[in-house]
């Protein structure tokens, strides 16, 4: 099940094979996929015999400060796991169940994104041809099939729920949440101007304009007052003159 894992934190942990499920004496590595390029992340796991405990205190190998191997698992290794910076900077957490069934469900470890193409597998300790497979979401059955596959085409916020699976005859696998997160997060860019913007700019022009026609109007009776008032002062100078040729 290959699939570009969601996350957007500082670093991811990365399951490998990406699943939540294993059997007994499976193998596990985890990995930090830091964004950043920052040093000193290391994983922790939480349990509920040993508790909080890092890589290599007890439990898997480290090759590198930021890789974890278990190389057989047990019913104990089950729980949360995390990547933990030295400034106590955390990763995702993620769920995993080391479980003594014949059957195990193998869905993503970590969300997937909306629109993503997704399997799901139904997976025996003991391969048979004669296997019929099936599917349940929330407790309700969903599919039935000999191929052991469930296909979701594209991945929506409807297709969140609690899975399972079981073989006829066979035996049942625990539940594992399918998380489905957004492709892109909120933008942090301011948005665009609403409608109440608008609405405000209309209601000023409305209230605005008697004021303004007011002001040309007022404007345009100075200036032919004006223009009278040089009128007459240019009349009364030349009948002034015309006194004078006559005196």
């Amino acid at each position: 099940m290959q699939l570009t894992p969601f996350c957007l934190v500082l670093s991811c942990l990365q399951v490998s094979p990406d699943r939540s499920q294993f059997f007994r004496y499976d193998s596990i590595t985890l990995r930090c996929d830091d964004h950043l390029n920052s040093t000193g992340w290391k994983v922790k796991r939480k349990t509920l015999e040993s508790g909080v405990r890092p890589c290599s205190s007890g439990w898997g190998t480290s090759s590198s400060g930021s890789t974890c191997i278990i190389g057989n698992t047990y019913p104990s290794d089950s729980g949360v796991y995390w990547c933990e910076s030295e400034n106590r900077e955390r990763s995702n957490g993620v769920n995993i169940t080391i479980t003594d069934r014949t059957v195990i469900l193998e869905s993503p470890a970590l969300p997937v994104s909306q629109g993503a193409a997704v399997t799901l597998r139904c997976k025996a300790e003991t391969n048979s041809s004669d296997h019929r497979f099936n599917f349940y979401k929330d407790g309700h059955s969903i599919s039935s099939n000999s191929t052991g596959e469930m296909n979701i085409h594209s991945a929506s916020k409807s297709d969140e729920g609690l899975y399972k699976c079981s073989i006829t005859g066979g035996g049942e696998s625990v539940g594992s949440w399918l998380a489905v997160e957004a492709s892109h997060p909120p933008s942090s860019s301011a948005p665009p101007a609403s409608p109440v913007s608008v609405s405000r700019l209309m209601y000023h022009l409305v209230v605005g304009t008697p004021y303004l026609l007011s002001t040309i109007l007022l404007g345009l009776i100075y200036r032919d007052r004006a223009r009278a008032a040089q009128t007459v002062a240019e009349r009364r100078g030349s009948n002034d003159v015309i006194m004078e040729i006559v005196v």
